[in-house]
């Protein structure tokens, strides 16, 4: 898998130079009966999901050694991984530094203007934050750099991760599930320890899976070519290792990971920003990611936003007034929120157009330097958000808001009458300490 990726690097450097180099010449036409030659490098699509696959099986395969189980921890999982992925990226600056500062520059020019550069996911095995439109890749790759250290827990989170439909995840670990437990409860059985691949059973719930090929051969099974009975030919089977039969009690333990564990999902990173005073905090210049439609529909819907005007001045049905808003809340999946508080400070964070209101809640809460005291959100418009359980795109607040922070009312006047005052922000200094200037 290494030589996999260091082709793909190769490739990278073919069709990047820095300043001062010459990019080489790109691969001339041969004659159809000239002698073939060694052939320059070529630029290729990105690998596939079975050319990952194929890869890692196959790295898995060529390392494997003696080596005592390792237990695999979402800690040690994210450790190992990060080491690696720490690696490759050390790698690929040497190579590419004049590359990647062109890259940082391109992605400064495309953002400049904008209130947030775009949406963000952090990696649970690795901690690397990523751009959305790179979160899948990034995850695919973590996972596949970890066959060669947990093979088994690296194919169940394929497995899981991978596969879209989840019904027919459940289907296919719940038929591995069977396949292990009757080796388990009938190990001197030797047809429990064989699998037909071209089984119907197997090509319809397990074949169709990616990860379920490299859980078998993880966890101690082998291709094997068997005579079929009364014929002269030959069928592919699964074949479990005699050694593994004497671990019987570690292939319960893969069964229990396998029907237990949950896909990778990166986790929406919030993006905390804290801001100075400004009058422009209710403006808002968001990029594509934040909405739920293509470049094609976008423009449509700033055409139809010129068009807003007329169209309140129309006289509509409450009917026709709800479709509209149904309609305008499945065109978000994010919104960024903006939070101003009684010294004029902003604090700014991104979130699921589906996240309730109490996530905010929460959000503002954490940034607190008094954290216990009671406190509301002001929508705009005046409206309190006291219904915490309702979605952002339920009450308005997509693709972006201002709201205004204040202090209970009951707690402040106490306060007051105790002859107390609160001095200097309610924010935390950690947060202060790195306030921006929003432009």
């Amino acid at each position: 898998m290494r030589k996999f990726f260091q082709d793909i690097k190769a490739d990278i450097k073919f069709k990047t130079a820095g300043p001062g180099q010459k990019l080489a010449e790109p691969p001339r036409e041969r004659a159809p009966k000239e002698k073939p030659k060694a052939a320059t490098p070529k630029s290729r699509q990105g690998p596939t999901d079975e050319a990952q696959m194929a890869a890692a099986a196959a790295l898995a395969r060529l390392e494997q050694k003696p080596k005592p189980w390792l237990p695999s921890s979402q800690d040690a999982i994210k450790s190992q991984v990060k080491k690696e992925l720490m690696a490759e990226a050390a790698a690929s600056e040497r190579g590419l530094s004049t590359d990647h500062t062109g890259s940082v520059s391109a992605v400064e020019e495309e953002t400049a203007g904008l209130s947030v550069s775009g949406v963000y996911f952090t990696c649970p095995l690795t901690g690397a934050t990523v751009r959305k439109d790179q979160k899948e890749a990034h995850l695919k790759e973590a996972i596949l750099l970890h066959f060669s250290r947990d093979p088994v827990a690296a194919s169940i989170m394929e497995i899981q991760t991978f596969n879209r439909d989840r019904e027919k995840v459940k289907l296919g670990v719940e038929t591995i599930a069977k396949y292990l437990d009757n080796i388990h409860l009938h190990p001197e059985e030797e047809k429990y320890r064989k699998i037909k691949l071209q089984n119907k059973v197997f090509q319809e719930r397990i074949n169709c899976l990616e990860g379920t090929h490299e859980f078998f051969q993880a966890i101690g099974f082998e291709k094997e070519m068997l005579p079929v009975p009364g014929q002269e030919s030959t069928e592919e089977y699964y074949v479990l290792k005699e050694e593994v039969l004497t671990k019987l009690e570690d292939l319960k333990d893969y069964k229990e990971q396998l029907l237990s564990s949950e896909p990778v999902k990166a986790q929406l990173d919030r993006q905390l920003c804290v801001f100075k005073p400004s009058p422009q905090a209710a403006q808002f210049e968001l990029p594509h990611d934040f909405y739920n439609l293509t470049a094609e529909e976008l423009k449509r819907e700033q055409r139809l936003r010129t068009e807003a005007v007329e169209k309140a001045s129309m006289l509509r049905t409450k009917a026709m007034r709800e479709r509209e808003e149904q309609r305008e809340m499945r065109k978000y999946n994010y919104t960024l929120l903006r939070v101003r508080f009684p010294d004029g400070y902003i604090l700014q964070g991104t979130f699921y157009a589906r996240e309730p209101v109490s996530v905010l809640y929460r959000f503002v809460r954490e940034a607190l330097k008094d954290d216990w005291m009671p406190f509301e959100l002001v929508a705009p418009g005046g409206l309190k958000l006291t219904e915490e359980n309702v979605a952002f795109n339920e009450c308005g607040l997509v693709p972006s808001a201002l709201l205004t922070f204040a202090w209970d009312a009951a707690v402040m006047a106490d306060i007051k009458a105790s002859g107390e005052e609160q001095k200097g922000s309610p924010l935390k200094p950690e947060l202060l300490s790195a306030v921006q200037i929003l432009s």
